[in-house]
């Protein structure tokens, strides 16, 4: 790639910047109090910010939709207060593993989705016990034989469940989610006449949707597919599930290093960037997602299915109802500290790349200076962030 080609990001305003750290500012008090009481490092959970950002979400599709239903998406963040909070909202949930169907169970969720790849026969098994709370979105024709061998080993009143999952990219690493489309039909035909598996939908996604885009390009050939297939299977289609990815509206905000002029610059032995700038994809704004999906399913989804439109929010609803708080166990200079937490609690080494303000809030001011804020871990990349907002 040459540098004349590399896309350019724009810069992150400086107004929408100062706006996202001052809301922070303004409840530091909160934050301060609960260091006094329980300590740092620790994690604060905002239910109220929680419930407000369900509401929006959920508001925006239900004003176009006269079916809807709404899964949280444990995955993007695990936290068992996160997913009760939303439960008690009318939200159900969308687990990938063994461990968070035992956490819904726990919780007592009604309305449990299980998708992702590879599913063991124990978590299967879990959700054949519980599948009058679960439905099993099936990955794979193996993953179907999997079912088939377990429930033939069971007396059932009342059928298994399940829907089909979509791959929405037959290249790449995305291959490992779902089934290709044009095998619905041949997977219809080995599951509609099972009589301990009842099939109920169908389940695409996509993930980083900083505008509704690739997910209108799914819908728009889902809904050629459809045209080709028997009636009996559009019938029997209770819901379609148009998966998550939803990125807030703030979009993603990067440092020079995260974008691609900074990446190529550090590859031919440049200086990645500025540290002192940061810069945003802006994200598109939930109301335009809800009503330019509705547009598309209106269009070529509903001529032939008459069902529940279903919804995997994670990070949409989650991102700023959580903060971490940390404190300064050692200045080394006027530019350089470590603190009591390590980027471990996140779980992935991102801010290197990508850009999240840090407030020093015993000292707020909307002057964001330079210094390096580094964890305890054992490793030069247990890095927080290059810059502090501070007095």
């Amino acid at each position: 790639m040459s540098e004349t080609h590399l896309q350019k990001i724009p810069l992150l305003p400086k107004e929408v910047l100062h706006k996202f750290v001052s809301d922070y500012f303004n409840r530091k008090h909160t934050y301060q109090a609960a260091v006094e009481k329980h300590g740092s490092p620790l994690w604060i959970l905002e239910s109220s910010v929680l419930k407000e950002k369900a509401g929006q979400f959920s508001n925006a599709f239900n004003q176009y939709f006269n079916k809807t239903s709404f899964y949280f998406a444990m995955k993007s963040n695990n936290h068992p207060d996160v997913s009760a909070t939303l439960l008690e909202y009318g939200f159900g949930l969308d687990v990938s593993s063994g461990e968070e169907l035992k956490t819904a169970l726990a919780l007592n969720a009604n309305d449990i989705i299980f998708s992702g790849p590879g599913k063991t026969n124990k978590e299967l098994s879990l959700a054949v016990q519980h599948k009058d709370r679960t439905i099993i979105l099936l990955d794979s024709f193996s993953e179907l034989e999997q079912l088939k061998a377990l429930v033939s080993r069971s007396d059932f009143t009342h059928p298994v469940r399940v829907g089909i999952r979509l791959t929405t990219n037959p290249n790449g690493l995305w291959r490992k989610f779902g089934i290709l489309p044009e095998k619905l039909l041949t997977f219809w035909n080995q599951v509609k006449d099972l009589s301990n598996i009842q099939f109920k939908g169908l389940q695409f996604h996509s993930s980083w949707n900083l505008t509704p885009d690739r997910q209108v390009e799914f819908i728009v050939l889902l809904g050629t597919i459809l045209k080709n297939m028997p009636e009996d299977f559009n019938n029997s289609i209770e819901f379609i599930d148009i998966g998550g990815g939803y990125w807030p509206e703030e979009g993603e905000w990067l440092q020079s290093a995260g974008t691609p002029e900074g990446i190529y610059n550090a590859a031919i032995g440049k200086d990645p960037g500025p540290l002192d700038v940061h810069y945003r994809i802006p994200g598109t704004p939930i109301k335009t997602f809800a009503q330019t999906l509705f547009k598309a399913i209106q269009s070529h989804l509903f001529p032939f299915v008459n069902c529940r439109i279903c919804f995997e929010p994670g990070r949409w609803i989650c991102h700023s109802a959580m903060q971490i708080l940390f404190m300064v166990t050692d200045k080394k200079a006027n530019d350089l500290v470590i603190t009591d937490a390590g980027t471990n609690a996140i779980g992935w080494e991102r801010f290197e790349t990508d850009y999240f303000p840090i407030l020093n809030l015993s000292r707020p001011s909307l002057q964001e200076n330079p210094c390096h804020i580094l964890g305890s871990l054992c490793t030069p990349h247990d890095v927080w962030g290059v810059h502090l907002f501070r007095r």
